[in-house]
């Protein structure tokens, strides 16, 4: 591993490529292209204007919107600023953003264009105290650039940098805590194995609003120099024409997004030559991929990885590794990061045997905003990350991941917490209970089937239903299917099963 510079802080390390490598180009959003010397000015704007809103260092500021060089600006902006940014996904519906500004004490949003024509910021409640970044460059100018620079400088390797919403088994988003030093510690390793830099043009389909695409895209391509390229919305046509038409090296997302690739690749004739490197974070890529990847593509490597919200990068796949390897398991330990697989009493178990996986290193979270109980069941005293899946060690070192301890799926790269989505659908009125089970899918990997119980006098049309749905929660979190029940099984606790609701789920895949 090459060493990573002194930078401690993303300030201090914008600061430094821009005046080393002022004129390399670290963005290109349509016919915008944008310099690091250029971001590194655009940045120090967007902090005066948010020193002069009233924000102090460590106070939070929300960005909301769709990835692309504004998301970028301002991102940079936050930090030089002395802040933590509270990144809102695109797909948040009112409620959902609400709850997480209001939950880490937002000082001020920034939004950006939605994927909709209805203005993000339109579809928030009134919150008492919250400012909107919509004057900032005529604020700004109230405030000197020698304040904002001496700002900027200020920030110290162990200030929180971002707090990430995660889906949490309580129905309430948990916020994630993590620091500039083991973010940029992190993703410099990361983007090392990956290979990544100034060469490279790297299109970020993940939202910014999580964590893969801030760091392991944003975040990154600022490390390494490489021109990031953000996608806004994906579709499998759009990203054949950019591949084609601005030389894309690097290429990240879940199976299916490589699966889409080959699928238009039979359709069409797109010249795909100039991609160099594929990673995917899945718990098994199918070999047969792979295969027809290198063979079909002509990619140098296909990497696979694994990392969580509370523990950022925990394994990867490395250089030479056989496809074996690389279709079953995220590879080995990163540098830093220690790995070790228990059974239900805490025991390490042996070489090949199931159990759950827990992470210790720099990597690991200072924590969930404001939950220290909560905090405290994750991490043990021992610096142990307790990350609910199930895993399996090699050997070699080498780990697979097996299952899910939580009760978390996974639609389209997603996590969705079974909570949460039943919080939500509560708050539509006619349910008197709603339980959800994520089912195998073949087009998201995996989707949601609610079971919903009427309040007593109440007709449920799960049509209607799902409409509602629709228009009140992302996207990915809406259930596929909705089933009506007069009640929900319980077991001896009293507590809903849903190892049952499982069963009825499999049989209702297996009838349709």
């Amino acid at each position: 591993m090459a060493p990573m510079p002194d930078w401690g802080t993303l300030p201090r390390m914008l600061r430094d490529q821009a005046a080393a490598h002022p004129d390399a180009t670290v963005l290109a959003d349509g016919g915008t292209r944008m310099t690091l010397s250029e971001l590194r000015a655009a940045t120090a704007e967007i902090a005066r204007g948010l020193i002069a809103l009233g924000v102090a260092p460590g106070d939070r500021v929300a960005l909301w919107g769709l990835n692309s060089a504004h998301w970028v600006r301002h991102a940079f902006g936050i930090w030089d600023a002395g802040a933590v940014i509270v990144p809102l996904s695109s797909r948040y519906k009112g409620i959902e953003a609400a709850q997480m500004i209001e939950k880490t004490g937002a000082k001020v949003l920034i939004t950006g264009a939605g994927p909709s024509a209805t203005p993000l910021a339109d579809l928030l409640p009134p919150i008492p105290g919250l400012h909107h970044a919509s004057e900032l460059r005529a604020r700004g100018a109230r405030v000197s650039a020698g304040e904002a620079e001496e700002r900027a400088l200020a920030v110290r390797p162990d200030d929180l940098c971002e707090i990430m919403s995660t889906s949490g088994t309580t129905g309430v988003p948990k916020g994630v805590m993590l620091d500039h030093a083991q973010v940029l510690r992190g993703y410099w390793d990361w983007s090392e194995i990956v290979t990544l830099d100034e060469r490279d043009r790297y299109p970020i389909i993940a939202p910014f609003s999580h964590g893969f695409g801030l760091n392991a895209g944003l975040i990154a391509c600022v490390l390494r120099r490489a021109t990031m390229v953000p996608i806004p919305i994906f579709t499998p046509d759009a990203l054949m024409s950019l591949i084609s038409s601005e030389r894309i090296t690097v290429l990240a997302g879940p199976p299916t997004l490589f699966h889409r690739i080959l699928d238009e690749l039979d359709r069409g004739s797109w010249d795909v030559s100039s991609l160099r490197v594929a990673i995917c974070g899945a718990a098994a890529v199918p070999s047969s991929l792979i295969t027809r990847l290198v063979e079909r593509v002509g990619l140098e490597r296909m990497i696979n990885a694994y990392g969580l919200m509370e523990g950022t990068v925990v394994s990867m796949t490395r250089a030479g590794d056989p496809i074996g390897v690389i279709a079953n398991t995220t590879g080995r330990p990163v540098p830093g990061i220690e790995v070790r697989i228990v059974d239900d009493d805490g025991k390490e178990v042996a070489a090949g045997e199931r159990g759950e996986i827990l992470q210790r290193g720099y990597g690991v979270m200072r924590g969930y905003w404001d939950e220290p109980a909560r905090t405290a069941e994750a991490v043990d005293r021992d610096g142990w990350l307790h990350t609910g899946d199930i895993g399996v060690l090699d050997p070699f070192g080498n780990l697979a991941i097996v299952d899910r301890k939580k009760e978390l799926y996974i639609v389209n790269g997603f996590n969705v917490s079974p909570a949460e989505v039943e919080s939500l659908l509560l708050r539509e009125g006619s349910l008197a209970q709603a339980a959800v089970v994520g089912v195998p899918d073949a087009s998201t990997g995996e989707s949601g089937l609610a079971y919903v119980v009427p309040r007593p006098g109440v007709s449920v049309d799960p049509e209607a239903l799902l409409i509602w749905a629709r228009a009140n929660m992302s996207n990915y979190k809406v259930p596929k299917r909705l089933v009506v029940v007069d009640s929900l099984p319980t077991n001896v606790n009293g507590k809903i099963d849903k190892l049952a609701l499982r069963t009825s789920a499999e049989a209702l895949l297996r009838e349709n």
